[in-house]
């Protein structure tokens, strides 16, 4: 499996680097599986596909803090993303894992191998809800997907070193809530991981055997997302409602 260790300088070529590592595996002529991380410098909302912004984001809080909210193009829920936050995707081909063409079985599978990487790291480290990771009870990392015809696209947070307080400051509670929340408010729900960004990246890279470097990421696929979609307010603003 390719690896990339890969912060771009804005969110918007963050996410469509994600996308534009599927898209590119799709066009291949083999299958192709890349790992990838990222952190963002400053703090950002990053909401679902099809999430609608005023039932998921406090919108007011965010334009006053100035943390802009971009949408990525895999479903799930609303979340902050920022420094003390790792970010990771895997691109996986349907081909060599055919199982993934289950949604469930998906997420059963990828959230696995990462309990695998951080479990010996972390005592208590478990799959929860659809596709959460919880220390204990407590939230450590949200995930969602897009399958394409090839590829599936897993991509999620690992907070490590996150200010939690900001969380519920810049999100509502979520419309949709796995039954071990509780209702309980956002501070209350996560937690971060006690690990090192590296630590994370290291084990995780080795359950997934991702050695290989990968220098010639799509630039260009990735500035034309940018250009379409992920820099665009119709594409980050739908389901806007004051």
């Amino acid at each position: 499996m390719r690896y990339l260790n890969l912060t771009l300088a804005t969110a918007a070529e963050n996410l469509a680097l994600d996308e534009a590592l599927l898209d590119e595996a799709e066009s291949s002529d083999q299958p192709a599986e890349t790992l990838r991380f990222w952190e963002a410098e400053r703090p950002l909302v990053v909401v679902g596909r099809s999430s609608q912004l005023a039932a998921e984001v406090h919108q007011e809080a965010c334009r006053e803090l100035q943390i802009p909210v971009l949408r990525r193009a895999s479903g799930g829920a609303a979340v902050v993303a920022g420094p003390g936050c790792l970010m990771y995707a895997v691109v996986l081909s349907l081909e060599r894992r055919p199982m993934l063409r289950a949604v469930g079985q998906a997420h059963c599978c990828v959230l696995a191998m990462l309990t695998a990487a951080l479990g010996p790291l972390v005592p208590d480290l478990k799959f929860h809800g659809i596709s959460d990771l919880a220390l204990g009870q407590r939230k450590v990392s949200g995930n969602s997907l897009r399958v394409k015809h090839g590829h599936l696209l897993y991509h999620g947070t690992l907070l490590y070193d996150f200010p939690l307080e900001l969380i519920g400051r810049l999100l509502t509670m979520p419309p949709r809530q796995p039954e071990y929340r509780r209702a309980r408010p956002h501070d209350a729900f996560v937690a971060n991981l006690p690990l090192s960004a590296e630590a994370i990246r290291r084990a995780v890279a080795s359950i997934w055997d991702a050695a290989e470097p990968y220098p010639d990421w799509p630039q260009a696929r990735t500035a034309r997302l940018v250009a379409e979609k992920y820099g665009r307010r119709e594409w980050n603003e739908q389901g806007r409602s004051e």
